[in-house]
């Protein structure tokens, strides 16, 4: 046997032990069902179950909420959670190939973990007031699977445009933008009344060109009706870029203009983060996770705001797509202890956690009752943030699985070649549509997706499903 594969196996098997120590479970007696949860308890004995979740920015929160369950449950339930930020996927595989896999987790990533039979259906557990309560956000490939639903959805991430309020007064700016004809206008006029302190009116984390223009392509281009999402249009059934090209126009007049943040094809979030929070950026694209970020990781001292993002031609014929939405925690199909994992589901899935959890400003909650009855969030800067009648969730696109399949370059390093260069974009949208549908048809003809033509697609109909 080689060195190389020597060392892989003491990897492998160094992984698999670090992981049953992690995840509390070395005393554990592992079954032959795939999870390394305690056998069924007898009566008065406590039944321990092992919680995996990615999530570290809730974790002081969800150990109260825990230690709470475990005990006021009437079940003799105690539910053990490790945070497992890095690798969690990988972690989660290994796990399960070991047979030590955790009886509940996160589903961080929901086809994948259909795919390989990791999770339990909930459909029979499920109660028909829970199916009622859930019944619009249940949507194939987000938290079902063939109509079988393997997860619920707890809080999504809503995108804005994010704004210097200071830098927009100095600018003599009202109000921000409603066009993207305003947006590019605005972001001249930023920078140059901010010459004096070095300040820029636009930017975003182009080093990761798909993450990039995806954080400003889909809320315009989803807001503006469109029926595009990551390129691929709902009602067609096919992907359609041409539907950015104002879009990518505006991002190359900005960079043309000087209005960029210099050196912003190489900018990565966290960096990006620390220009606004120095008062260096007028605008960019992302989420309602920044509040949390300006409260902790970069505390800034200016004023500054999120708004609905601009659309084309500044109407707001559809809604902006609210991502990692569908999904939250799930239950290891082959746990021994199925009921008593759907008791923590419960209690997890009920209207008193999802308001306490939103409340908190841990993630703003995509359930409408929550939204309809939940105070305002106790975090500066979340206002902006929470949830209007333009907010929706949309079914996942197939992406992921077409880009694996895609030949030539890819959609967000034509964009940005083109943001920074320019060339003949109709030629460039075109190809990538030529490309990118060869691709879809791959993963069609592999099974790897069911996404079809929707041709009663209508994103203005989706209006106020989230909130009023």
């Amino acid at each position: 046997m080689s060195k190389k594969v020597v060392m892989s196996a003491m990897l492998g098997v160094t992984l698999v032990a670090s992981l049953a120590a992690c995840g509390g479970q070395t005393n554990q007696p592992t079954n032959n069902s795939g999870s390394a949860s305690s056998a069924p308890a007898a009566s008065g004995q406590k039944t321990k179950l092992a919680y995996w979740t990615i999530d570290r920015h809730d974790a002081d929160y969800m150990k109260e909420v825990i230690k709470k369950f475990n005990e006021t449950n009437k079940d003799n339930i105690e539910v053990e959670m490790t945070v497992m930020a890095d690798n969690f996927n990988q972690s989660v595989d290994i796990a399960f190939a070991s047979k030590q896999a955790p009886d509940i987790f996160r589903t961080n990533d929901f086809p994948g973990f259909v795919k390989k039979g990791y999770l339990l259906p909930l459909n029979d557990m499920m109660t028909e007031d829970m199916k009622k309560r859930y019944n619009n956000l249940l949507v194939e490939d987000s938290n079902m699977v063939d109509g079988k639903i393997y997860s619920l959805p707890n809080t999504g991430q809503y995108w804005r445009l994010i704004y210097n309020v200071d830098l927009f007064k100095k600018a003599g700016i009202t109000e921000p933008p409603k066009t993207i004809q305003e947006m590019v206008e605005d972001a001249k006029k930023i920078t140059e009344a901010g010459k004096d302190i070095g300040a820029y009116g636009f930017a975003e984390n182009f080093k990761n060109p798909s993450s990039a223009f995806s954080r400003i392509a889909n809320p315009i281009g989803s807001f503006s009706g469109t029926s595009v999402l990551d390129g691929y249009n709902y009602k067609t059934g096919q992907y359609d870029f041409a539907a950015y090209k104002p879009i990518v126009e505006a991002l190359r007049q900005m960079k043309q203009d000087g209005s960029m943040l210099p050196g912003v094809e190489s900018l990565d979030i966290d960096p990006l983060r620390a220009q606004f929070a120095a008062g260096k950026i007028g605008m960019y694209f992302n989420h309602s996770g920044e509040p949390a970020v300006y409260q902790s990781q970069f505390p800034t001292q200016i004023n500054w705001s999120a708004a609905l993002p601009p659309t084309i031609d500044g109407k707001q014929q559809g809604t902006v797509a609210v991502a990692n939405t569908g999904n939250y925690i799930g239950i290891n199909k082959d746990t021994p202890n199925k009921d008593k994992a759907w008791k923590f589901l419960e209690y997890i899935y009920n209207l008193d956690f999802q308001k306490a959890y939103h409340e908190k400003g841990l993630g703003i909650s995509i359930v409408p009752d929550v939204n309809a009855t939940a105070n305002k969030p106790a975090m500066p800067g979340i206002e902006g943030f929470l949830p209007t009648k333009f907010d929706a969730l949309y079914a996942t696109t197939p992406t992921g699985v077409a880009e694996t399949k895609v030949e030539g370059t890819k959609l967000g390093n034509v964009i940005i070649k083109y943001m920074l260069e320019g060339g003949d974009l109709d030629k460039l949208l075109s190809d990538l549509n030529t490309r990118y549908n060869a691709a879809l048809d791959k993963a069609r003809a592999a099974g790897e997706t069911k996404m079809k033509a929707d041709p009663n697609f209508d994103p203005g109909k989706l209006q106020g499903s989230l909130a009023k």
